[in-house]
């Protein structure tokens, strides 16, 4: 009994033990611990290293490896209607929590007249989006979603190449399985790098934690966990019942490695491997999670709805009235899905909310500063939270049993 329990959490237990004591560390040399934070970095730069010909080779591959093009057509639909369904769900919940506790109480700052500053138009953002001027640019964790729609049509192409592109075939097939043990090598460091890493931003940001930049942490932190112990296990359940919920032990390794590196796309090989614990089909887990991971991001609405409520409170307007919390909704929803494929998308959203809802210039720093302190929380629910979209729409593309082969594997 005890070996089995070893043998299925040995790695959550030893990622755990690395970030607690990079925590402590943290915690004993503030500031000089940054003297580890190379160690956290190396880590990091080799998860980026292989993200990119992770996403290019498993979303290329999952297309040339299925026969039905209908069955692709689902489940990018039903992909996007999770992502919104879900993404409206976070921004409604924060937009109760700072009704009921307000993220700025106690500090004000006067308005001041001047002008606006001018974000990127809307036709521009959607350029950068899905294009890039060269195609070296592909080959940059900047470009995101401009790679993931490239792999989407290689391998459209492929398909339509037929029976002359099956040596091309084999070899993507191959390079996909090499790189993927490649991430299981890697993960042996994680340990290391993660309570490294850890060690420098707890020793970095705890003094910062203080005054109104704290109360708006204490309205969010919570708010983060809560949505992701109590909503996520939902969304477990509408997916595969009990299973669903018990499945929910596979996102405690991407929620360690989202908490520390505050970033989705460094947790994207985590989470593919957490997913095909769970059973997700391998079409499905290589579609969602890699879009996912730029699109999907239910963090983001939370801390949304939270950066604008704070600037409402600090210049003494009322975050009050029905179409204001429409708006904001629609506002953190549709920006959430853009911004992940955007170089610096956060600063930009965070520019966005400034600009429409008439705020001056200063505000730009003060929710920047947000932004920063809610990020390990917000990544965490925007990562982990591609799995649990992952199997809704595994719930939606194959029925009601979709996981029955998962439990008899593990059986």
């Amino acid at each position: 009994m005890k070996s089995s329990f070893w043998k299925n959490y040995r790695f959550p237990i030893l990622l755990v033990s690395g970030v607690v004591i990079g925590s402590i560390l943290g915690i004993i040399l503030k500031e000089k611990a940054a003297v580890l934070k190379p160690f956290g970095d190396i880590f990091i730069n080799i998860l980026f290293t292989v993200v990119v010909p992770l996403i290019f080779l498993s979303i290329t591959n999952s297309i040339i490896q299925m026969d039905d093009m209908k069955r692709l057509g689902k489940i990018v639909a039903s992909m996007f209607v999770v992502f919104i369904i879900t993404g409206l769900i976070a921004a409604t919940i924060m937009i109760i929590t700072v009704r009921v506790f307000n993220p700025a109480e106690g500090f004000q700052i006067p308005i001041t007249q001047v002008e606006e500053p001018n974000p990127p138009k809307v036709s521009e953002q959607l350029v950068k989006m899905i294009t890039v001027t060269d195609f070296k640019d592909l080959l940059s964790i900047s470009n995101m979603l401009p790679l993931i729609v490239f792999s989407l049509f290689f391998g459209f192409s492929i398909k339509l190449v037929g029976e002359k592109a099956k040596p091309l075939v084999a070899v993507i097939d191959g390079a996909t399985l090499a790189l993927m043990k490649l991430v299981s090598i890697i993960m042996y460091y994680a340990p290391i790098g993660l309570g490294a890493y850890f060690a420098n931003l707890v020793g970095k940001f705890g003094p910062e934690l203080i005054g109104t930049y704290a109360r708006a942490c204490a309205v969010y932190y919570p708010a983060a966990f809560l949505y992701f112990i109590i909503f996520f296990p939902i969304y477990g359940y509408i997916a595969a019942g009990k299973y669903g919920v018990k499945s929910m032990k596979y996102l405690i390794t991407p929620m360690i490695t989202s908490l520390s590196t505050q970033s989705s796309i460094a947790t994207l090989p985590i989470n593919l491997e957490a997913s095909e614990k769970i059973g997700i089909s391998e079409d499905v887990r290589n579609i969602v999670l890699p879009i996912g991971a730029t699109a999907h991001m239910d963090g983001t609405c939370l801390s949304g709805i939270l950066k604008i409520a704070f600037l409402y409170g600090v210049f003494g307007m009322n975050f009050t009235g029905i179409e204001v919390w429409l708006g904001s909704i629609v506002f953190v929803v549709l920006a959430g899905m853009a911004n992940g494929a955007i170089p610096g998308g956060g600063l930009i959203s965070e520019m966005l909310i400034v600009s429409i809802y008439g705020f001056p210039p200063e505000a730009f720093p003060l929710i920047a500063t947000i932004g920063i302190l809610v990020d390990p929380p917000a990544t965490m629910v925007n990562s982990v939270g591609d799995n649990v979209a992952g199997m809704l729409v595994s719930r939606i593309v194959e029925g009601k049993d979709w996981f029955k082969h998962a439990i008899k594997n593990s059986n």
